[in-house]
């Protein structure tokens, strides 16, 4: 046989030893679990781990677990943490250092007091396994809190105690470890303790008083430096985890100080927090989650009667003592049932913090086998358990959130960028962004066009910039000034996305052909692009004619889009579209939400001609739109995934409606997101 044959059946034989096929492997995992997502209705996170049992040891065995894949797991714990004490206002977080420290007591002393006499009495162990095995039930990671940061929900209290708790318990538990490791090594002497207190000690004076003046400076004198701000927020990041460690104290408790001390240095809208993030969501932390289900052996549940039994009295504890400690916090508290469920989703799962007390405790030879192979069981569950309980909740609550949003931003003058692709559509799209400018001040409209970087870019820009320059008399003549921009770039969607953030651009307007099939484009690649990586109000347009020949919007909203952060914005610009060209505005959606947006348009006090059609527009709007002529432009609101009001369900409504109405012009207007959501 051929040696480079020999050498591929070698390189492609489980388990992976090439790194980079490992790396391989692993990245295009993380690129296909969006795709996944879009057809089962369950949480990212649960399929990135999903996916990681059937890769891992205990899968089909593609990759082994080693130091390099258990290196990127713990940057991802640690970028987690990190994130948590990033977003977390530094005046709430002390306003609600009570609050925690009740949820970090609760959630600590009520699985322990439940779990140790259920493993000492029913499951027959000695004191130190009972005591360790139960604190182990205290401990929690927050693999959820990725879906409340995205659901904008890292402000409310009940996430900021969990949060806060977990700091408290996590450490909690690690003391318990430390005197059971004392006892068994016989030394439980006065010194141990004066020894970790004055660690602690020194870690916090490190972390409160030395970290924050070195980062002003680097900060400061580094300004100039690109990506300098990023390597060395990582390198505090790690070495505070690092310094934590050295003080008995477990890493993420250092990282989440970490993101405490430069909370107030880092802006949340700043080129450096958006680094972090990108890097975090894109990589770290999906690589974390992957990795947890590698360590998930799900033959352990059929290793013997004894393992079954033991993990089903584990899990039950475990879910038990979570859930009272969420209870009676709530109660304590005054919190909502569903701030109750959030603080418990967030708070039930195990994971790393468990497995290390687990494997410390069964390599020091206090836990056994059945002990072991019921944690991990439980680390499934609780994994899969937590994502769910706690997307219903943030869905939920965020849909009772009120939506006063006259933020800064919404008050601002609007800073329009018009992208353009198609000459043939460049006026059509340029009228739209002169149409839907509240603004008094009224700022230039930018008009962008980004040429592709290759042997005939000089020519190619210099013919788009003749073509685009008949835009500015054009705009002239409705008293508004125009402002052309070409740029060069790779890659399309990466070049407008430079443009948006140089110009500070507030809505980003974009075209196709006429000719085009709407819902290929919508559902395209950039479209996707920019919405997930983007947090501006976005417009996808297909003109059939100028827009002055419009008789009337049809607006179609899914229900909850009352809800969204961005929904006065885009009820402003509908509105304002509405008066400017002098045609009546008919909105649909379900009746709850047709009532908010009602009410939303009277506190406005909006001039526009408005009707609102409450209905199921799932089942009714099919038919409704076979009465849209050709001089309809209809409107739809798509939100962004995994928003509030976002369903899979929408994107099929207006596949059918484009089918229907496949001469019709079309709008989709992305409302605009939070700015520190993550993606």
């Amino acid at each position: 046989m051929d040696p480079t044959i020999n050498q591929l059946i070698k390189e492609f034989t489980p388990p992976f030893h090439n790194s980079v096929l490992i790396f391989t492997v692993i990245l295009v995992i993380i690129l296909l679990s969006p795709l996944v997502l879009r057809r089962v209705r369950i949480p990212g996170i649960i399929v990135l781990i999903i996916s990681g049992i059937f890769i891992g040891p205990q899968g089909f065995h593609l990759i082994e677990r080693d130091n390099a894949v258990a290196l990127f797991s713990t940057i991802g714990l640690l970028y987690i943490m990190f994130l948590a004490g990033l977003e977390l206002e530094p005046d709430e977080f002390i306003k609600n250092k009570n609050k925690s420290i009740l949820f970090g007591t609760l959630t600590f002393f009520l699985p322990l007091v439940i779990g140790f006499p259920v493993c000492h009495f029913i499951l027959g162990y000695n004191f130190l396994t009972s005591l360790l095995t139960a604190s182990m039930f205290s401990t929690h990671t927050l693999i959820a809190y990725p879906i409340v940061s995205k659901m904008d929900l890292t402000k409310n209290e009940a996430v900021a105690i969990t949060v806060g708790g977990t700091i408290i318990t996590d450490t909690a538990v690690l003391v318990i470890l430390a005197l059971i490791n004392g006892i068994q090594s016989g030394n439980t002497d006065w010194f141990m303790w004066i020894n970790l207190a004055v660690k602690f000690l020194l870690f916090f004076l490190f972390m409160f008083k030395l970290v924050p003046v070195v980062s002003k400076w680097v900060l400061k004198k580094v300004e100039n430096e690109r990506y300098s701000h990023y390597i060395f927020v990582l390198a505090t990041v790690f070495f505070s985890a690092f310094i934590a460690e050295l003080a008995g104290l477990e890493p993420i408790i250092g990282a989440f100080m970490a993101g405490l001390v430069l909370n107030r240095l880092i802006p949340k809208t700043s080129p450096l927090m958006n680094r972090i993030e990108f890097a975090g969501n894109a990589l770290f932390i999906p690589f974390f989650l992957i990795s947890i289900g590698m360590i998930i052996d799900l033959n352990a549940i059929v290793s013997g009667p004894q393992a079954i039994w033991t993990a089903i009295i584990l899990a039950a504890v475990a879910f038990l003592g979570k859930w009272l400690a969420a209870v009676y916090s709530s109660r304590l508290l005054n919190y909502s049932a569903l701030q109750r469920n959030l603080i418990f989703g967030l708070s039930s799962s195990h994971a790393v913090a468990t497995l290390a007390v687990i494997t410390v405790g069964y390599e020091m030879g206090i836990l056994d086998s059945n002990i072991l192979n019921g944690t991990i069981i439980l680390i499934l569950i609780s994994c899969i358990a937590s994502s769910l309980i706690t997307e219903h909740a943030a869905r939920n609550l965020a849909l009772q959130q009120e939506t006063n949003y006259y933020h800064p931003r919404e008050i601002q003058p609007d800073k329009i960028l018009v992208t353009i692709s198609n000459p043939s559509t460049m006026t059509f799209l340029t009228d739209l962004a002169l149409n839907i400018s509240a603004s008094k001040r009224k700022p230039p409209v930018n008009v962008l066009s980004v040429v592709q970087d290759n042997q005939q870019a000089k020519e190619k820009l210099a013919e788009t910039r003749a073509i685009l320059n008949k835009l500015i008399k054009h705009a002239a003549e409705t008293e508004r000034e125009i402002q052309i921009i070409t740029t060069l770039d790779q890659n399309v969607a990466n070049g407008i996305r430079r443009i948006i953030t140089e110009t500070s651009s507030t809505d980003i307007i974009m075209g196709t052909s006429p000719q085009s099939k709407f819902a290929d484009v919508i559902f395209g690649n950039l479209m996707q692009h920019l919405m997930h990586s983007t947090r501006q109000m976005l417009y996808f347009y297909k003109p059939q004619q100028p827009v002055y020949a419009y008789t009337s919007l049809q607006v179609i909203c899914p229900p909850h889009s009352d809800k969204e952060y961005g929904f006065k914005n885009w009820l402003g610009k509908v509105t304002q579209l509405s008066k400017n060209l002098g045609v009546p505005c008919c909105i649909y959606s379900d009746k709850e939400t047709v009532d908010a947006i009602t009410q939303a348009a009277l506190r406005m006090e909006t001039s526009g001609n408005f009707d609102f059609q409450p209905m199921d527009i799932y089942k009714e709007l099919i038919p409704i739109s076979n009465g849209f002529s050709m001089t309809d432009l209809i409107i739809f609101i798509q939100p962004r995934e995994g928003s509030v009001s976002y369903d899979t369900d929408y994107k099929t409504l207006i596949t059918k409606v484009d089918e229907e109405k496949a001469n019709n012009p079309y709008l989709i207007i992305s409302p605009n997101q939070h700015d520190d959501i993550l993606y």
